[in-house]
């Protein structure tokens, strides 16, 4: 396994790439001399690979380092209650494929039949399977789910049980950690320094990366951006706290409150329709909802002093149907002279929570090269 600088040539090939050398010497403050040592070896292996002569800036010839499309195909799972919704990604977390496939218990044989089931059904001619990566909400430790209250674990050792029936490498993550690993290395977060990301569902998540790497304590996973007081008159969550983010956006909650208005049974997305056709009550619950939103947005902002947010989750349909109302509440939570926020929205839904715990396994498999 390489460590240091020259694993730093292959991860920013692989991130930045097709670059030029020196532009990649540049990046990572080489001299040409130590960058063509660095990348002998990467090239000699297949890792990396020159591509045609371009014409820089000022006329010079230059055949800019891309990473080799054969280093292989990467499976990504991010399990819920009900399903895993597992993709087959290329070396940059690329959608080739996803399926969903349905959980019939939440006993560890059942997921880890799922996971094989949805690896089998899933082409993988593309190139040979490197890695998996499965994405939980809730903590880990290695390959062991130490707490995962959507699926009712406990110290599970999940991924260890993956790797065994599959043969293959398994990382298991966090699934906003690996959402904001994601958005670091292949999505809007290329090249940031710093943001935060918020994520709507069946709960609420918060990541942060802080000089560009992913912030990690022994506090992720629990939930902790779930339960920030953002409306003082809201309902109230299952824990009893009235008004708290979770109380306030998550799918399962709204959901309930229009129920109860409507006096009929509505899921999540029904609400937001209602509201999007101007039904009275939808159109005031999920007001609420956006404005909660749009605070919550501003906090994080003026906490981490960084102006860039990724907004994700399958719940993300919220700011779509209300987006005005949300960026109203940001800008009424700012103060006037700070930078405007700058709003990164990943609709993906599912497939960015499971392209996530793909990317988790990429970086795992750039550092056994």
């Amino acid at each position: 396994m390489n460590t240091g600088t020259d694993a730093a040539v292959a991860r920013t090939v692989l991130t930045h790439g097709p670059i030029s050398r020196s532009a990649l010497a540049v990046r990572l403050g080489l001299s040409p001399a130590s960058l063509t040592r660095l990348t002998k070896p990467y090239v000699d292996r297949g890792i990396l690979i020159e591509l045609d002569d371009v014409v820089d800036g000022v006329g010079r010839p230059s055949r800019p380092l891309d990473v080799s499309p054969s280093l292989g195909s990467f499976l990504g799972v991010k399990l819920t209650a009900d399903d895993a919704h597992v993709v087959l990604t290329d070396v940059r977390a690329r959608l080739l494929d996803e399926i969903v496939v349905p959980l019939s218990s939440h006993e560890p044989s059942a997921i880890v039949a799922a996971i094989v089931a949805g690896r089998e059904r899933l082409a993988t001619s593309v190139a040979p399977l490197v890695g998996i990566g499965i994405s939980i909400g809730g903590q880990t430790d290695g390959g062991i789910a130490t707490y995962a209250p959507f699926l009712d674990w406990e110290s599970v050792p999940i991924g260890d049980l993956v790797a065994d029936a599959t043969g293959l490498p398994v990382r298991l993550e966090n699934d906003i950690l690996a959402l904001a690993e994601a958005e670091r290395w292949f999505g809007v977060g290329r090249g940031l320094d710093g943001f935060a990301v918020i994520t709507i569902g069946a709960g609420v998540g918060y990541g942060l990366i802080a000089h560009g790497e992913v912030v990690r304590t022994m506090d992720a996973g629990i939930g902790l951006g779930g339960h920030i007081p953002l409306e003082p008159h809201g309902p109230l969550c299952q824990e009893g706290h009235r008004g708290c983010s979770q109380a306030m956006l998550t799918s399962g909650s709204i959901a309930a409150q229009a129920t109860t208005a409507l006096q009929r049974p509505v899921d999540y997305d029904e609400v937001l329709d209602l509201a999007a056709a101007g039904d009275p009550a939808a159109s005031a619950i999920v007001g609420a909802s956006a404005r909660a939103l749009g605070r919550l947005i501003a906090l994080a902002a003026n906490l981490t002093l960084h102006a860039d947010i990724v907004l994700a989750g399958e719940g993300m349909r919220l700011f779509t149907v209300a987006e005005d109302e949300v960026r109203s509440a940001i800008t009424e939570g700012r103060d006037p002279r700070a930078s405007a926020v700058r709003l990164h929205v990943d609709e993906g839904g599912f497939t960015a929570w499971a392209r996530g715990a793909a990317a988790v396994a990429i970086q795992d498999a750039f550092d056994r090269l």
